[in-house]
């Protein structure tokens, strides 16, 4: 066993070390659609390690109970609930009221909590800049600061009384901005807003006539059990209030993990033209191994290695760069506490991107392996093709004829299109949508939702652009090198090299325009939206991919076509393969 484990393991590194080219681009390709659903699937990661840090460090409630009305009624119902068994201690009840704060222009929701300048015992808000609250002085919520550009020191009117920032702070016992939950006195359904806690006594002259309701707060143990709650009460679980936290990166999730899918696609199909590429050398090596005794599952063994490895060490590299980008990119802490130093991601995490890597490697690299190691096909000509095929011009014929030799590498071409088609007409279809703020009627911030999706398209955007530039030039390169002798032949037969260069691009254009025609649609389908993106730009996009793979082909098949016919036919074989 250990012979032909020592002769595969050297014949892996030797491939890998005489293919580094290759190597490289396989790495970039698993590479990239490891990073997308990485980065995807940290989101909620990065969220719920800090929103469980920040519980800690503020002591944060078990339950939070909303009273659904105001006034004695509710204070004594709330007093009942705080002395119930399994309570282990709980703070408050605490008045809430509901106005608009103004701060540099603009005005916005925003839930008002009267707080003792005595630190609670149960959710006692971390301070991260200034002080805690104090007469004249409020402290507003981390994130909905931010979004306001308000510091520490600045001034704010709140229903027309101004209050200075005393401070700044993060806390759990409320979503951060804008999940805050603000709503109509004496309505149940919650509005977007942000959160403000004052003084007592300030809160009582920022209310003026309206009535404050109240929230309790509580930590609960062995024997509690949910009290009977009328219409319009509410109790929320910290897990519950984690999940406000996450909502703000829902949108960017879902699109970050349906681009990973995206990319794994070009990935593979990215692999298998890569492979095809050199099929010839690998139907060489697999005939010398063949000679030395090795057998069918050795050889594909050993061709295979090659690609796991590089899948392995692109899974590596995936998951560090998505990891450690999740962060920086959507900046899931403004409202918490950020982790102390770079934490290490999941085992589940891990092996999502390692499965996803090796899959990509063994989807793309596995079928083109086993023909390498399978005796070559004569190529077959359809009588119906060859009839179609001379009535057309020179460049279109030489175009077609290739194109039917090589119908598998055409359905590559066919599938790289398509995605990169789907994803840029997501892109536009978002773009075309309506600037959709948090609406209170005065607000025009943007929804930060609407933002982290913007630049989660984008990072897509970027990766399956990048992703198919690559594929298209390996393609091209492939074909370039795969159709030397047919247009040599040609030339040989009176085309010029024009003819003939403009006939590979052809070849390349076939496989592509059914990929674009059915892309943009399905692009705009996968986004969804209110409305679509207008017909002009999704033209101009689609006519725009067509032209890019007609100059990545146009200028090789040109160059390659100038090289004089007997040079060209020294150095082609007298036959063909028959590649994927």
């Amino acid at each position: 066993m250990n012979g032909p484990l020592l002769l595969a393991a050297r014949l892996v590194l030797r491939g890998l070390g005489r293919r580094r080219a290759e190597a490289a681009l396989l790495l970039i390709a698993v590479t990239a659609a490891t990073t997308a659903m990485t980065i995807g699937l940290a989101l909620d990661e990065t969220v719920s390690r800090p929103y469980q840090r920040t519980w800690e460090a503020t002591r944060g409630p078990d339950l939070v109970v909303d009273a659904a009305g105001t006034g004695p009624e509710s204070l004594a119902r709330m007093a009942e609930i705080a002395a119930r068994p399994g309570v282990v201690a709980h703070a408050g009840p605490y008045p809430l009221i509901f106005k608009h704060l103004t701060a540099a222009g603009v005005t916005m929701r925003v839930v008002v909590q009267g707080r003792d300048t005595a630190p609670a015992e149960v959710d006692r808000p971390v301070v991260t800049d200034g002080d805690w609250i104090r007469p004249g002085g409020v402290v507003m919520e981390r994130a909905f600061a931010e979004a306001l550009a308000v510091r520490t020191g600045d001034t704010v009117v709140i229903d027309g009384h101004a209050m200075t920032v005393a401070g700044i702070a993060v806390g759990t016992a409320r979503g951060t901005f804008p999940q805050s939950g603000w709503h109509e006195p004496g309505a149940v359904g919650t509005e977007k807003g942000g959160l403000v806690w004052a003084d007592r006594d300030d809160l009582v002259t920022i209310a003026g006539e309206q009535q404050p309701s109240y929230t309790l707060n509580l930590l609960v143990g062995d024997g509690w059990t949910a009290p009977e709650i009328s219409r319009g009460w509410s109790i929320r679980t910290a897990a519950e209030i984690g999940a406000r936290y996450g909502s703000t990166n829902e949108l960017a999730g879902t699109a970050l993990r349906t681009g990973g899918w995206l990319l794994s696609v070009l990935a593979v199909t990215g692999v298998a033209g890569i492979v095809a590429g050199r099929i010839v050398a690998q139907r060489r090596r697999a005939g010398l191994l063949r000679a030395v005794g090795a057998g069918p599952g050795l050889i594909a063994g050993v061709l295979l290695a090659e690609y796991l490895v590089v899948g392995l060490a692109a899974a590596g590299l995936g998951l560090a760069i998505g990891w450690l980008a999740a962060p920086l990119l959507f900046r899931p802490t403004s409202g918490l506490l950020a982790p102390d130093g770079v934490t290490p991601p999941p085992l589940r995490l891990g092996l999502a991107a390692v499965g996803l890597a090796l899959a990509i490697a063994v989807a793309g690299a596995l079928a083109p392996i086993v023909r390498a190691g399978r005796p070559r096909a004569a190529p077959r000509r359809r009588t119906w093709r060859v009839r179609l095929s001379r009535r057309l011009p020179v460049s279109v014929l030489i175009g077609v004829r290739i194109h039917a030799r090589r119908t598998g590498r055409g359905r590559l071409v066919t599938v790289n299109t398509l995605v990169t088609a789907a994803a840029f007409a997501a892109v536009l279809t978002h773009l075309a949508q309506a600037d959709d703020p948090l609406r209170d009627g005065a607000s025009t911030l943007p929804d930060p939702r609407n933002e982290r999706l913007a630049s989660a398209l984008l990072v897509i955007a970027v990766l399956i652009g990048l992703l198919a530039l690559l594929n298209t030039a390996v393609s091209t390169w492939a074909a370039v090198l795969d159709a030397r002798h047919p247009l040599t032949v040609a030339r040989a037969l009176g085309a010029t090299p024009v003819q003939a260069g403009l006939g590979l691009t052809v070849a390349q254009l076939l496989p592509a325009l059914p990929g674009v025609v059915l892309g943009v649609p399905l692009g705009v389908l996968l986004y969804g939206g209110d409305k679509s993106a207008p017909g002009s730009w999704l033209l101009t996009g689609a006519v725009g991919l067509l032209v890019l793979v007609a100059t990545l082909t146009a200028v090789p098949a040109l160059l390659s076509a100038r090289h004089p016919v007997a040079d060209a036919f020294r150095a082609t074989p007298a036959t063909t393969e028959v590649a994927a």
